[in-house]
């Protein structure tokens, strides 16, 4: 991804192929940034971070900024390996690694679908093995899955039928665990495709994208390759999931169309208000955004 040649590093950047929360609406943006004036009045007062991880081309942290009010006391930081793009708010830190020591709101927008993961099959003998591919995508069964990585799939994800896939959550789970050590105190959020232990997708997850269509995860870096997070596992122990639906109710996006009456006093109005209804019933419908998960954890 961030190699020579890497998917992440073309020009376009990541929004020239998918099409996350961020895109879809300013409303996200403003309905982080008062989740970050909530995070500052718990942790009372003073400067506080806002930490965006796989800040992409800095869409968030940028629309984060606007939505605060002027002289918000805010040190805010983008942690992404691309080039700090042209043109970014100079009160951005454009960082490598998430910072440590901070107070505030470490938010992780689709970033865990992009850690790396082991892929484990079961073989004809229901032993998990190691899934293997080549730069062309071609895939064969290597060694069992032993180990750390043996124990975390009996634990969360246990392949009991041949065929079956999953994909090895524990490195997403230390990413996670690193990224919130970062913080002193404050609210560390992870958003993304997920699912629990109740509803396991029995084949795995893996795939790829590129010009908004899915395509095959050949990993030569002419697409971006996913998986959805075993956010459960990650969430062990002390957090919190909820789905997106719920999280931006609670911060006041809801796509309830406007009054018609203000169709008549003030059409104007009426029109943004409609446009704004429809972005938020996009970033809250079933079957679509609505259903990202929440992973919310307390420092």
């Amino acid at each position: 991804m961030y190699g020579p040649g890497g998917f992440y590093l073309r020009p376009e950047g990541p929004a020239g192929h998918f099409r996350t929360s961020v895109h879809a609406s300013p409303l996200f943006a403003a309905a982080v940034a008062r989740l970050l004036r909530t995070v500052a009045e718990e942790l009372g007062g003073g400067e506080v971070a806002f930490v965006d991880m796989g800040a992409g081309r800095g869409e968030l942290v940028t629309g984060v900024l606007a939505a605060l009010p002027e002289g918000f006391p805010v040190r805010a930081y983008a942690v992404e390996r691309a080039a700090r793009p042209d043109g970014l708010d100079p009160r951005v830190a454009w960082v490598a690694e998430p910072p440590r020591g901070v107070r505030g709101l470490l938010f992780a927008n689709e970033w865990l679908d992009n850690v790396p993961v082991e892929v484990a099959e079961a073989d004809a003998d229901g032993v998990p093995r190691r899934v293997l591919v080549r730069p062309d995508g071609t895939e064969r069964l290597g060694a069992p899955v032993t180990g750390a990585d043996a124990r975390w799939l009996e634990r969360w994800w246990p392949l009991r039928e041949p065929g079956a896939r999953a994909e090895v959550g524990r490195a997403r789970d230390e990413a996670w665990a690193r990224a919130v050590d970062g913080l002193a105190a404050g609210l560390a959020v992870a958003v993304d495709y997920g699912h629990t232990a109740d509803a396991r997708p029995p084949y795995g997850t893996l795939t790829g994208f590129r010009g908004g269509r899915e395509v095959p995860p050949v990993p030569d870096g002419s697409c971006d390759i996913t998986a959805h997070v075993a956010l459960d596992s990650c969430a062990d122990p002390g957090g919190e999931l909820l789905p997106q639906r719920e999280a931006l109710a609670a911060l006041g996006v809801s796509g309830a169309r406007p009054p018609l009456a203000l169709a008549s006093t003030d059409p104007a109005a009426y029109i943004g208000a409609l446009a704004r209804a429809g972005e938020a019933a996009e970033l809250t419908a079933r079957g679509g955004l609505g259903d990202f998960l929440w992973l919310r954890r307390r420092v």
